[in-house]
Order: C-alpha cells, then structure tokens, then sequence
C-alpha cells in the first residue's frame, strides 16, 4: 500500500480467545476468503467492545477488507476507550481521511502529537490536509520538533511535512531545503537497488513478447473488473473517483488482489526472476478465476468494480491474458510533474525509488519503455488518459473515459469530487476538491534543483 496515512498495525491485539480468533480472521483474510473473514469479524466485534487493542486489530482488518465505515466504528470506539493512547488516535485519523472527514482528522492529529510531539508521521499527515497560509500553519512547531527527534523516520517525516508547508506558502526555497533533506534521510534506510527493479521490467517484457500475446483474446461483458493503471502520483486517483461516481462502478481503492493471486496460481518460486519466468507459462483461465473469486470475496454489488493499483501496469500482460473482459485504464502524465509529485511524497510502503533523483529517472525510464512494450504487443487493449489533458477538458475526457468503458454517460462524474466513497490513497485529501491546475508544470519551480532528474530523462528519450 502506498497510501502515506494508512493505519498503524498494532501486532498481536488481543490475549486469550479474543487474539486467537482475531487470528484466524487474518489467516482468512490472507487466504482470499474475505466475506467468510468479514462474517466472523462482525460477529467478533460486540466481544471486543472493551478492548482498544482489539478493536484496533479489527478496524485494520475491516481496512484490508476496504470496509470503511466498518473501520471507522472499530477505531472510534478504540480512541474512545484510549483517548490518551496515541497510536489509537492516530489509527482514526487516518481512517478518517479515507472516509473524507478531514477537518475530525486533523483533530485526531492535533492530539496524537500533544501526546506524542515526536511523531513524525502525525505531522506530516496533518500537513498534507489542506492548504496552509501565513497566518495559519505548524513551521515553528515543526522546525522545533525536527530538531528534537532523535528517530531517522520522524525526522524525514517532518522534513517532508515542513517541505509540504512551505510550498503552500510559496516559498520554494525553504521548500526545496526541507525535502532534500527529508528525501536523504529516507534513501539512507533503505536498502534498495533500482538496478533490480529495472531487470524485472525488461524481464516481464521478454517473456511476455508478441508471440506470447497473440493469445490474448478480449471479450466484452457487462460486469468485469476495471484496472486504473500507472505510474503513483500520475492521476490514477482522479480518474478512480470519476470512474467511481457513475452508478454502475464501485472502487474497491488500492488493493493487492491481482499479485496475491498470482502467487497463489504459480505457487512458491525462489525469486521474483523466477515469478516472471513461471508466470508466462502458467495457467492463465485458473489465474483469472483465482482474481474473481477474490473480487466476489468483498461483498459489492456494482457491475464494474474498480481495482486502482498504480502498479499493476507491471501485469498488463497476464491480465490481458488471464480476464479477457477486463478493462484496463492507463493514466499517463508528464515526466517531471510526476517525477517532482513522487519525489515529494512520503510513502508509507512502497515506491523506494522515490527517495534518489536518480533512482527516480531510471525507474520513470524503464515504466516507460515496458508501457510502450504493452502498446506494441496489446495495441488498443489499453484506455490511456493524460492528466494534463483530463485537467484542461475535464468534461470532455470524462465522457470518453466513461463511453469507453461501455457506460451511458452520467452527470455525476463531473461532481467526482463530492463522490461520497471512501478514498485511501496518496491523494485522498485532494479529491475531495474540483479539478484543479496548481500541479501542472509545478516542477519548474525547482527546475534548477531538479535538473538531476531532467536529464536522467532526457537521456532516455523522454523530453
């Protein structure tokens, strides 16, 4: 999950029958079986009614279950039993955002860093609420902490809350200053290689050639699954939430069903080399029906059901392959917007490559070449949408994007931003405003500072 406020997960909750039956609704969670998990978790619950730790561990659950409003009830009754407990605080907040309530977050917020003024990730969460103003914003509180923080993880979150601030503030300098600095940091825990991920994808290219994909046999249905697709930060979210306010479309959010279940049709390998391997000789109808058994598992009724995992860009192949009737939406956007827009993100899971200017040209560079792989090999397979496009026409992109889909048009896309469903992404706090031009082109505030990453583009034929 690359959603920087995700809730915390507590560990083991609970002692005694309670713990153990909790458990076993994760072991079913895990296994795909998530009705069944659900049907026992809401049975679980009126047990748990005293129990903050336990309750914590069911709204986690109900939050990989994307049951919202379930986890909303768990975490509240959580904080209330704990109100001086700021991981119980914290947990609401973020499930709060997600449920659009963002005013009641940045209160739970504001408390769990009274309690807790070292909490780095409360900051930085709080920061990316809304916009802040002269006359309104945390800079003193935040330098101060900075600081003080002796963990090298609050110490990047606050350098990227304090980054976040100073941009709404127009100062690009002390902007600038912070997410380096926060960036370094953040890079400086991580064991990452790009050079791995860079292998993969040229792998995933190789073994799903052209010959592979002259299989691919597409089948239009009224129900199926719709994937919205593409580099995180790119506008998966916009379009999940256009999409999504149409009354025949349900957004399941960020989920990992389609990689869960491709483990469990291939079975154990020794590396991700040799997942890719096995997986283009695999069987791909068993692939797909292992996928819609785990969408049935959540229990939504809608004919389309959205799975808005930016990365599955990485399994257009077996998609295709395995889910003749899916849809599959690319969401496309300049390179060095979506570069900066990664860069200043702090990621809760996730997106490693986002921490160096360099790893970042050369991840941006490869998701390139593997997208225009899938177009050579899959030519009209894919619905792509730029963003800048869609935030130039809002109305007129968001009428192709739904006909393409199969779908009479409705008004209600237009209003994405009053969509009531729940949103755990990067961008849940921005959706819930109108379409917006304040991104477009933000990078050449920092063209200077950011000429590292132009040119690692540049040099691999992206302007």
């Amino acid at each position: 999950m690359t959603n920087p406020g995700a809730p915390r997960s507590i560990g083991q909750p609970a002692s005694g029958d309670g713990r153990g039956e909790l458990e076993a609704v994760r072991a079913l969670v895990h296994s795909g079986r998530r009705d069944e998990a659900n049907r026992r978790l809401l049975a679980l619950e009126p047990g748990l009614s005293g129990d903050a730790r336990g309750l914590q561990a069911a709204g986690e659950i109900f939050m990989a279950n994307a049951r919202f409003e379930d986890a909303l009830r768990c975490y509240s009754q959580a904080a209330a039993l704990a109100p001086r407990d700021p991981g119980a605080l914290y947990n609401l907040g973020s499930v709060l955002v997600a449920c659009g309530d963002l005013a009641s977050a940045e209160h739970a917020f504001d408390q769990v860093i009274a309690l807790d003024p070292s909490d780095g990730d409360a900051f930085y969460n709080r920061a990316t609420l809304r916009r802040w103003s002269p006359a309104e914003n945390h800079l003193a509180e935040m330098a101060a902490a900075v600081e003080r923080v002796r963990r090298p993880g609050a110490e990047a979150a606050l350098c990227y809350a304090l980054a976040k601030q100073y941009e709404d503030l127009g100062d690009a300098s002390a902007s600038w200053s912070w997410l380096a600095r926060g960036a370094a940091r953040r890079r400086s825990l991580l064991s990452y290689r790009v050079e791995a991920d860079l292998a993969t994808m040229a792998q995933i290219a190789e073994v799903f050639d052209a010959a592979t994909m002259a299989a691919v046999r597409s089948r239009h249905a009224p129900s199926g699954p719709v994937f919205v697709l593409g580099l995180p930060r790119s506008g998966t979210t916009l379009v999940d939430r256009i999409l999504s306010a149409h009354s025949q479309v349900e957004s399941l959010g960020e989920i990992s069903d389609f990689a869960l279940s491709l483990v469990r049709t291939v079975g154990r390998a020794t590396d991700k080399g040799d997942m890719v391997a096995r997986s283009g000789r695999m069987d791909f109808a068993a692939l797909g029906q292992t996928y819609r058994d785990s969408l049935t598992a959540y229990g939504r009724a809608a004919p389309l059901m959205i799975d808005k995992t930016p990365a599955n860009y990485l399994y257009i192949g077996l998609i295709a392959l395995s889910l003749p009737e899916a849809r599959i939406v690319h969401v496309r956007r300049d390179p060095m917007d979506n570069g900066y827009a990664l860069l200043k993100t702090l990621f809760r899971t996730g997106c490693p490559y986002s921490y160096s200017q360099s790893d970042l040209g050369q991840y941006i560079g490869a998701y390139h070449r593997l997208m225009d792989h899938w177009r050579t090999v899959l030519p009209g397979r894919m619905v792509e949408i730029d963003y800048e496009t869609l935030v130039g026409d809002q109305a007129g992109e968001s009428r192709r994007l739904v006909e393409s889909l199969g779908l009479a048009w409705e008004p209600a896309c237009l209003d994405f931003h009053a969509n009531p469903a729940p949103a755990a992404t990067a961008s849940a706090a921005q959706v819930r405003r109108p379409i917006y031009r304040d991104s477009l082109s933000l990078w050449r505030r920092y063209e200077a500072e950011l000429q590292p990453l132009a040119q690692s583009l540049r040099a691999q034929g992206l302007a």
